[in-house]
């Protein structure tokens, strides 16, 4: 963000923080019967705590856990902290904060189904790959077939048996992973792609806060 906010899930869209947009829409699907939060030190925690109070939770339960080094091992944490009476877990960056309730009903239809889907979109660039990682100058450009390529999104969701089965192979064997279906690929559980056809931007820089905003204003 390049200081633009001193936290970006806490920066302000629309008049709230973002990461309380995914709340909302979560609340307002009704597929869900708690949070879990992962938060990166105990001022944050705080802060999200805070902003948490200012709206109605619906009586759903916040369950808290401390973060790890990696993305991956934030999400490992929170699965430890589930009980066996969890069923269904929607895994959820909170630097997305434009997901649509129609969006995770149909999640939750294929989730229901399949034990294992992702939002994803396709995707529209021409993609090319290079030989090896950070090499950009002189290079042979292989060309990639774009039918054939997704963008991954966020919520991914899970039967929670599978996908704590799934993330405690990554962390056993020390594998690094991008995204949870990549967990899921890794114990053979095949993953089905929900189509969002709403924009899900995730918030990176400074400039995706101000795109978001504009997206905010134009629904």
């Amino acid at each position: 963000m390049q200081s633009a906010v001193a936290d970006k899930i806490l920066a302000p869209l629309a008049g709230i923080p973002v990461f309380l947009h995914s709340i909302h829409t979560f609340l307002q699907s009704g597929i869900i019967d708690q949070f879990t939060i992962v938060y990166r030190d105990d001022k944050q925690k705080a802060d999200l705590e805070a902003a948490l109070q200012t709206i109605d939770l619906a009586g759903k339960t916040v369950l808290w856990v401390a973060g790890g080094k990696e993305r991956q091992d934030s999400v490992i944490n929170a699965l430890k902290l589930q009980t066996d009476q969890c069923a269904i877990v929607y895994i959820h960056d909170c630097a997305r904060p434009l997901i649509h309730t129609q969006a995770l009903l149909e999640l939750q239809a294929a989730v229901l189904e399949d034990h294992a889907a992702t939002l994803a979109h396709p995707v529209t660039d021409t993609i090319k790959r290079v030989p090896r990682d950070g090499k950009v100058k002189r290079v042979n450009l292989e060309d990639l077939e774009r039918a054939r390529l997704w963008a991954m999104e966020t919520p991914q969701a899970f039967t929670y048996s599978k996908i704590k089965q799934a993330y405690q192979q990554v962390q056993d064997k020390s594998l690094n992973i991008t995204d949870d279906s990549a967990a899921a690929t890794l114990t053979g559980l095949a993953v089905t792609l929900v189509t969002n056809s709403k924009p899900n931007p995730k918030i990176t820089t400074a400039a995706d806060l101000i795109y978001a905003e504009w997206l905010v204003q134009k629904a």
